[in-house]
């Protein structure tokens, strides 16, 4: 259950990162609780203990964490995905002692940020079960977080929409403005798409019908962005479309709209509430 760009390059930026904002660097660098008050050479025992109800995310991310810091082994009894609930173990840690409460905080901390957010998309992915439009993902993530929060939605049952600004080119409504129009911004990404040999799609960002239009007699695009409208307006930018190209519902959605958007028959429904809005999961890692 691991998406291709959750690649061992990006993951050990990540966890070095995130390991030297805790521990600092330098002379006076290191986990000086541990440091001083537990033996070098004890050992120690610590299961993770769910406390709230909602989708498992992380547990992955957890054992290559610990692989990290010494000599500790992780026996995961429960898997990315699983719903869980209170007082469930999701996994076991035994080794050194100083070696897992160095990664104790680490791991709970994207673990309960994945794992609410995994929570959130799949109860946004149940609520359209039955349609044919499928949840993605968008780029509203915490900066420098971004690979484990779209690895969470894609745990929940989203699908990963683009990752970054290099894989499609989506025109939205600053490019539009600032290219002069929608008919100038599509046919300028259609020249450069070309003249650079991009595998990539276009997708474009539209207000109202009189845009819907104007983008399907540009032609050319992969995706029209039905952004902000009303669901009648919506519907009505679906028929017009006829299928002439896929059709994304965007702005501000909530989970509470999804079933009535959907049955207006989008391919995708993109949501940053995902990821903006999500609380985390209540873990906590408990030594026994």
């Amino acid at each position: 259950m691991i998406p291709p760009y959750v690649t061992p390059h990006a993951l050990d930026r990540l966890i070095s990162t995130a390991f030297e904002e805790d521990l600092g660097t330098g002379p006076c660098s290191g986990d000086h609780s541990s440091l001083s008050a537990v033996p070098a050479d004890a050992k120690g025992k610590a299961r993770l203990l769910v406390k709230s109800e909602g989708i498992l995310a992380g547990v992955a991310l957890a054992q290559i964490i610990f692989s990290r810091v010494g000599d500790v082994q992780m026996t995961p009894l429960m898997q990315d995905g699983s719903a869980i609930r209170p007082g469930d173990i999701a996994f076991v840690v035994q080794g050194n002692a100083r070696a897992i409460l160095k990664a104790e905080r680490l791991v709970l901390n994207c673990m309960q940020r994945m794992s609410g957010i995994a929570t959130q998309t799949r109860r946004a992915v149940q609520m359209i079960k039955g349609y044919k439009a499928r949840i993605l993902d968008t780029r509203k993530t915490t900066p420098n977080f971004r690979i484990l929060e779209k690895w969470a939605t894609f745990i929940g049952g989203a699908t990963n929409h683009r990752f970054g600004l290099y894989d499609m080119i989506m025109l939205k409504d600053n490019h539009i403005d600032y290219a002069g129009g929608i008919t100038n911004a599509v046919k300028a990404a259609q020249a450069y798409r070309r003249e650079k040999g991009l595998p990539i799609k276009i997708e474009v960002e539209t207000r109202s019908l009189n845009e819907v239009e104007e983008v399907l007699q540009v032609g050319g695009v992969d995706v029209i962005m039905l952004d902000n409208m009303d669901v009648p307006t919506m519907q009505q930018a679906v028929q017009l479309i006829g299928g002439r190209c896929q059709t994304e519902a965007s702005g501000g959605i909530t989970l509470e709209e999804l079933p009535q958007i959907a049955a207006t028959g989008v391919d995708f429904i993109s949501m940053g509430a995902l990821t903006h809005s999500a609380k985390i999961l209540d873990l906590s890692l408990k030594a026994f």
